[in-house]
């Protein structure tokens, strides 16, 4: 299973581009449809637009095409990403060489901020889904914009909260579901995050792997993709080249549990 993105691609950086702006009109058209979702709403989200401009004013933008590194686990973290296009992967490589996903991040959504606030190494390699625009703030400068806007950091504050809140959940799947109930878990958090209405159920398009889906359910490859083949014969989704349907999400959804 392929699961290849639709969102809006990447636009390379011009002196009038304005990729916060970008964000701002292409944000409004996310699904909802009653799931959880792990932090709930982007960093963007909730500033008020002077900070969304104090940001811009202070970084740079970037572009990263499909498959780049925005940045190496474990190399120094010099600076906080807003990721204003495309969607980005982070991941860790376990000690016995495999690739363990942590998270999806989409526009809105800030990375790098760990490195930033206690001056560590980067805990996970950023990589992007598809082309990427960010901008990069320096951790100086994102430090002392903290410094300046104590509401900012309270928003900070409740994010990495709401992000630790959920790795505690994720852990706690991993001790008591079994791989089609974790799958089903991370099917349920595509399609809240991701889905597009098909018919009656929830197409999602998003580029991760088979491996990918194994990383980030803590399980091999070939358990997930048994997994996928026993949900496609219970009827709960359909897999196709360019994406999978999810024809029965409440079902998903009690077996998520």
């Amino acid at each position: 299973m392929l699961v290849r993105a639709s969102s809006q691609r990447g636009v390379r950086a011009t002196a009038s581009f304005d990729p916060l702006a970008l964000w701002a009109s292409s944000h409004c058209g996310r699904i909802a449809l009653g799931l959880p979702e792990p932090g709930d709403q982007r960093f963007l989200d909730v500033l008020s637009q002077g900070h969304v401009d104090s940001l811009r004013a202070i970084g740079r933008t970037r572009s990263f095409p499909v498959g780049a590194a925005l940045f190496h686990e474990r190399e120094p973290g010099d600076s906080v990403l807003v990721l204003t296009a495309g969607r980005v992967k982070l991941s860790r490589v376990t000690d016995s060489g495999r690739e363990a996903v942590l998270g999806i991040r989409e526009p809105g959504d800030l990375i790098g901020e760990m490195s930033a606030l206690d001056g560590g190494p980067r805990s996970a390699t950023a990589t992007a889904l598809e082309p990427v625009e960010v901008v990069a703030v320096s951790r100086d400068a994102f430090t002392a914009f903290l410094d300046r806007t104590p509401g900012v950091a309270l928003v900070l504050a409740r994010m990495i909260a709401r992000r630790l809140r959920d790795a505690d959940r994720k852990r706690t799947e991993y001790l008591g579901q079994d791989t089609v109930g974790r799958v089903c878990s991370r099917l349920v958090e595509l399609a809240d995050r991701f889905g597009a209405p098909e018919g009656e159920g929830v197409h999602i398009e998003l580029a991760i792997t088979q491996e990918d889906l194994a990383g980030w359910t803590g399980s091999s490859r070939e358990a997930a993709i048994r997994a996928l083949r026993t949900l496609r014969e219970l009827g709960w989704i359909e897999t196709r080249r360019r994406g999978v349907t999810l024809l029965d999400v409440e079902a998903l959804r009690r077996r998520a549990v």
